[in-house]
């Protein structure tokens, strides 16, 4: 099945899906409430056979050009039997994102989806365990989100001392022979 014709039949199970080009790529953009239904027919449809969820990662689009702020949650997947894959993303709002679990369906899902939930904020509906998997249990707030404000200080360990600044690395020398 070529691209346009594995598309087309991901948008007939979700007709709302937005095919979008992205670099030399193409995602499917679908709603939220779409995922759980969509996840399993991609799984367990002869056609598609997604048997393999190769990542699951999300992301903070405050400030990308051409989109609303929110958060996106982005998975590839790939069919070993029909050599093909897609990518489906969801964008949710910034207040309360929420998405269903795909962990029952792919089971290594359910780490990925921990580290967004902890380093973003999403809450994975029907996640058999969702907490914390980097961070402390009593961290406040999401790091990967643009407007996190970095404490000062963490059970009594300051992070930030006076003055305290990232500076940009060293600029490369020039190697010898102007190569």
């Amino acid at each position: 099945m070529d691209a346009d014709a594995l598309l087309a039949a991901v948008q007939r199970t979700v007709p709302e899906a937005v095919a979008v080009a992205a670099g030399p790529g193409r995602y499917l953009l679908v709603p939220a409430a779409a995922v759980d239904g969509l996840m399993l027919r991609l799984r367990d449809e002869t056609e598609l056979a997604f048997a393999s969820l190769m990542d699951l990662t999300g992301w903070d689009l405050l400030g990308m050009p051409g989109a609303e702020p929110g958060i996106a949650v982005g998975w590839w997947l790939e069919s070993p039997r029909h050599r093909h894959q897609v990518a489906i993303r969801v964008h949710l709002p910034r207040e309360a994102p929420a998405v269903a679990s795909v962990a029952a369906l792919w089971p290594v899902a359910g780490w990925w989806e921990r580290e967004v939930y902890d380093l973003l904020g999403v809450h994975f509906s029907g996640h058999p365990d969702l907490r914390r998997l980097l961070l402390p249990e009593d961290w406040e707030g999401h790091p990967l989100r643009k407007d996190y404000a970095y404490p000062v200080a963490y059970r009594g360990v300051a992070h930030a001392r006076d003055g305290q600044r990232f500076a940009a690395p060293p600029a490369a020398k020039p190697k010898p022979g102007g190569a």
